[in-house]
């Protein structure tokens, strides 16, 4: 009986936590440094609460709670669906721009355990930030190529770069302009974090 309530108890501790972080990167989420035209932003470090519960409680902890995180981003980005000409398209567009980018972010974790301490603790919470990163990144370029490329163009003035370069070339340049500092933010941040390891229990 006390076995039971003590995991009851667990539980509703974990789902409070998660709450509580896909709400803290939300808040951080409206705090935009820039915002493009079609869409990504640099943030507040908006990907630090959903990469902390990853780290404190597990991928599968982090994967729910980064698959919620996707659902309010894809609320939030809505309105871009008004450049997208097609059912297909849009589709895509939540997959490939909300869905599977920010679901992903629950990934972060997999390299890391409790019993790792120190410079190997560092090193698999850096790691598993960049993974999770590129994995978000690689999901806006191919995005970027298939769906808002020929979009794009169609707004496009004389002498702009788009019109001059291919579609993938296009999506790498659009997406690392925000990818990149938004990156570089994060992956400055995670090891500062968690360096004291009481924080990961």
């Amino acid at each position: 009986m006390r076995g039971r309530l003590f995991m009851q108890n667990k539980n509703l501790k974990v789902l409070v936590e998660c709450a509580i972080m896909v709400a803290l990167a939300t808040v951080l989420s409206y705090i935009k440094v820039y915002e493009f035209p079609f869409g990504g932003s640099i943030t507040l470090l908006s990907m630090m609460p959903i990469l902390i519960i990853s780290f404190r409680r597990g991928i599968a902890a982090g994967l729910g709670s980064a698959f919620v995180y996707s659902l309010i981003q894809l609320i939030q980005g809505a309105g871009n669906f008004v450049w997208v000409s097609t059912p297909m398209g849009v589709f895509g567009s939540v997959v490939l721009d909300f869905i599977l980018p920010f679901t992903l972010l629950g990934l972060a974790g997999i390299f890391y355990n409790d019993r790792q301490r120190g410079k190997r603790a560092i090193v698999s919470i850096i790691a598993g930030t960049f993974m999770v990163l590129l994995l978000r990144y690689s999901s806006h370029v191919l995005s970027g190529g298939i769906i808002w490329y020929e979009i794009s163009k169609e707004f496009a003035e004389e002498g702009d770069w788009i019109l001059t370069t291919g579609r993938w070339v296009y999506s790498l340049g659009y997406n690392i302009m925000y990818m990149g500092p938004e990156a570089a933010i994060t992956l400055a941040a995670s090891p500062l974090i968690f360096k004291l390891k009481d924080i990961i229990k």
